[in-house]
């Protein structure tokens, strides 16, 4: 960037007046780079509540959320000269929360480990189906259980899905972000990310009816 004249002589883009809190995204970033504060803490506070909430959906933890959301522009803050402009910057942000998420959700000591085999389809040589195939669940489900004792459940069998797994799942039903999306930001082919969703989803559907598949020899 080119250096600002002024009548005392020439000025680093540093020292000019702040940008405003509607400055272009390119001019806000280029100055996080300089080492512009007054800069970070407009693009901060832009993308604050965007970042916590993707950071809730996949913790489901408000605590644990924040504190993924400072890791992540901290990040964001020390990496901004690795920022190329290829993509957006909240496209760049949504990468580093997913990966910062994902990590913790790695460590997390589950007490209960489930495996999700159990509740895949077994299929035949031949391809057909040992057993019926889990059919549509939900009409079932909400004539037994009242809507917030679903919504419980389904939190906490959310909670026994592999990190992996999990992440793919929160962030195709609860941010609505592409296939490409999720695998650009996990580092996944989208038919893997598919595969990993349709387990994950069949995997919820097994848990919360109890449908557990049988092997039949």
């Amino acid at each position: 960037m080119s250096t600002v004249l002024s009548a005392s002589g020439p000025r680093q883009p540093s020292d000019v007046l702040a940008p405003g809190a509607d400055a272009p995204e390119e001019i806000l970033v280029a100055r996080v780079c300089m080492g512009d504060t007054a800069a970070f803490d407009t693009l901060f506070r832009r993308y604050r509540s965007r970042v916590f909430r993707q950071a809730l959906h996949l913790l489901g933890n408000p605590a644990e959320a924040e504190e993924v959301a400072q890791d992540v522009f901290v990040a964001f803050y020390e990496k901004a000269r690795t920022f190329r402009g290829e993509s957006a910057l909240a496209t760049w942000l949504y990468r580093l929360t997913a990966n910062a998420a994902l990590s913790r959700l790695r460590r997390r000591q589950r007490s209960k480990e489930v495996a999700l085999d159990d509740y895949l389809p077994q299929l035949r040589e031949d391809g057909h189906h040992l057993v019926r195939p889990v059919v549509d669940w939900s009409a079932d489900l909400e004539q037994g259980l009242a809507h917030a004792q679903l919504q419980q459940r389904l939190r906490q069998t959310i909670e026994l899905l592999p990190p992996l797994g999990k992440a793919v799942l929160v962030l195709s039903d609860f941010e609505e972000r592409s296939n490409r999306d999720i695998g650009d930001a996990l580092g996944l082919t989208v038919p893997a990310v598919k595969a990993r969703l349709h387990r994950a989803q069949l995997f919820l559907r097994g848990q919360l009816t109890g449908a557990r598949v049988v092997l039949h020899r």
